[in-house]
């Protein structure tokens, strides 16, 4: 490896860090955390989802889930019911609270998408989606393969 070599990686991983950072101070005054809105984020696309299920689709493991459905459903923004085909499962729903911070959730992710994209073109945008698109799939082939 050269010193001039440019790891995809540690883009990606300042990247996440800095919209960690961006989108937690944004949304401190409704007490969501940078690791709870994107559970948010997949329930306002299925509400009532069964929270293993959740866990599957954000490729996040049970117990960080679990940890980050009981501080929103401490806040009010979600609520915890048992699955009534499967009672040893839960079905997770958002509340009236978290769709009325809804709105701001997807002006704040908004608001940091376009100030990544301040600099690109039309071209570089549309490169760059189908670029990191094909990543997330690899990932996510690659992980659900060996993920146990």
């Amino acid at each position: 490896m050269t010193s001039d070599f440019k790891s995809i990686g540690k883009y990606i991983s300042i990247l996440y860090r800095q919209a960690q950072s961006y989108i937690s101070h944004q949304l401190r005054p409704y007490n969501i955390g940078s690791g709870q809105y994107t559970f948010l984020l997949a329930l306002y696309r299925q509400d009532g989802i069964n929270q293993e299920e959740l866990s599957q689709e954000l490729l996040i493991d049970k117990a960080t889930t679990a940890r980050a459905l009981l501080k929103l459903e401490e806040e009010g923004y979600v609520k915890r019911e048992r699955d009534p085909v499967d009672k040893r499962a839960y079905r997770v729903f958002i509340t009236k609270k978290a769709g009325k911070v809804k709105p701001v959730i997807y002006q704040t992710i908004r608001t940091w998408s376009d100030l990544l994209e301040n600099e690109l073109n039309e071209e570089e945008k549309a490169v760059l989606g189908t670029i990191l698109e094909k990543m997330v799939n690899s990932a996510k082939l690659h992980l659900q393969k060996n993920w146990p």
